[in-house]
Formats: structure tokens, sequence, C-alpha cells
């Protein structure tokens, strides 16, 4: 494993880890499109001991739908250094909603692009609704959605009630550079100041060996305010072997990454120790109640 250039500053966050398994205890949503292998606290408190990183915010992932119970299982064993991020359904009862914040959940992920969708109204019908569900205790409202979406919704993800925080830069294509189609509405998300932009999935994004891809958009996002701004490893990295005609039932490998690589991409695309420090350790202080 690479390590960072330099040690991380006290209190360093990842914001997007994800936790899975075993599978006996904890089922997988039968309309999954991947399944994954394990991926438990211990393998995590491993990496994040070797790259310094003392915080962590655990992301429900897809394939377990709206049963948050591995997410929550995972908060319970990190214990007050561990934020989740919930998925929901449109409806869900207010006492369930206040048992999750009381569990250390402090926001939602819409998974637009998981499944494929590609209809801005239809993205934000769910968008909006979980905002308004949300909006009483706090929380946040975390898309994965493609650029076309968000260029499209931009003006009304400004105007909700709850902040937004957009998953892996909006998921442009690293090899055409922030100038594309698109980029330029997750430039003004973060300029407004109501929304928070992952620079996550580095490795996923730009490709093995072509890390050096992500800088220019982790310039981008910086000069358009640094307080937008936190990190997430996207940790186990799942995805490896998909599209070889694997059934969505299957277990799919994770892919091999080295996370330790890409904080050094954000070490080296940003220079200034301060800025490093807003957006490992102020950023998600502030965003997830640390």
């Amino acid at each position: 494993m690479t390590m960072p250039l330099e040690p991380l500053p006290q209190g360093s966050c990842d914001c997007h880890v994800h936790l899975f398994g075993p599978a006996g205890r904890y089922p997988f949503a039968p309309a999954r499109v991947y399944s994954p292998g394990d991926a438990d606290e211990s393998e995590l408190r491993a990496l994040h001991a070797r790259l310094g990183i003392s915080r962590v915010v655990l992301v429900q992932p897809s394939p377990y739908g709206t049963d948050n119970r591995r997410m929550l299982a995972g908060l319970g064993h990190l214990g007050s250094a561990a934020r989740g991020v919930a998925v929901i359904g449109l409806g869900t009862p207010r006492d369930e909603l206040d048992r999750l914040h009381a569990q250390r959940v402090r926001g939602v992920r819409v998974n637009i692009a998981t499944h494929g969708m590609d209809d801005p109204e239809e993205a934000w019908r769910l968008i909006h609704g979980q905002a308004q569900q949300v909006a009483r205790l706090g929380w946040h409202v975390q898309i994965l959605a493609r650029l076309n979406v968000i260029d499209v919704l931009a003006v009304r993800l400004m105007q909700l009630e709850t902040r937004v925080v957009v998953d892996h830069f909006g998921l442009p294509d690293l090899a055409l550079g922030p100038e594309q189609s698109g980029f330029a509405a997750v430039l003004r998300l973060a300029g407004s100041g109501k929304a928070m932009i992952k620079i996550s999935a580095i490795q996923r994004l730009a490709g093995r060996g072509r890390l050096a891809r992500a800088i220019p958009f982790i310039w981008a996002l910086s000069a358009e305010n640094p307080g937008a701004l936190v990190w997430g490893s996207d940790w186990p990295h799942t995805g490896g072997g998909r599209g070889v005609g694997r059934a969505a039932t299957d277990i799919e490998p994770f892919e091999a990454m080295d996370d330790a690589e890409a904080l050094s991409c954000l070490t080296e695309a940003i220079s200034d120790p301060a800025r490093r420090h807003a957006i490992l350790v102020d950023n998600p202080a502030a965003l997830y109640g640390f």
C-alpha cells in the first residue's frame, strides 16, 4: 500500500464507506443490481489505522435497499467516531426517522444513478419528497446522480430546505476534464454554500494509474469553495468484474484499490494545509455533527 505523502490532520474523516455481511444475518434486497462479499468493521478499522483516519461515515449501500440494519450495526460497533447516511422510502414514519437520528444517522441517500434513472423529474420527486421528510431533523439529502440530471435540477436543489451532498463529484468522465457538459452545475452548487461535494471514488472514476485525471476537478472545486468539499474512500470498492455477465445474485469481487493513493491525489491537488484540514476535518465535522 502507498502511504499518504504526509500525516493526516487529527480528526480526519473518511466520508464514504460501506459495510456488508454476513449475508445470513443481513439479507440483500431482492431488487438489487449486484451482490457484494463481506466487508466488516475490523477490516475498516485496520485500513483507517494505516491511513491515520479517526472518523468515518457509513453510507447505506444499495444492495440492502431500505433495510438499514447492517449500517446501524456498524454505527453501534464503531461508536461516537461514526455517523450514518440511510436509505429510506417516501412515507417513512416519523418515529422511525427519530430512531435513526438517535443512532447517529445524519442524512439520507437517494440512489438515482444506481438503478439507471435518467429522468430529472422522477429524480426530483424522490429528492424533494425525502428532503421534506428529514428537514426537521437537520439532515442532508445525498444524491448519487449523473451530470445531466444534476444540471437540470441544480437551481431546484439550491432551494431545498435541506443541505445537499453530491456523491462522487457528480459522476463525471474524468478523461474529459471539468469543462465537460454538466460539471458547471456541480461547481455552482459548491459555490452556493447549499451543497457539499464528495471527492470520492477517485480510483473508480479515474482508472488505475490515472489518478491525475481527478486533480483538475479537485482544483476547480476548491477554487470555487473549499468549504464545500469532503473526502471519501468508497471502501470496500464494489464493482469488481461488473459487466462480465455476472447475475445480480452472484457474489462479485471487490476491486483492488489503493486508498492511500487516493489520499495522496488529494494532497497533490491541494497544496494549502489549511484547505486540506478543512476538507478532511472541519467540513465533515460541520456536516455530520462530530
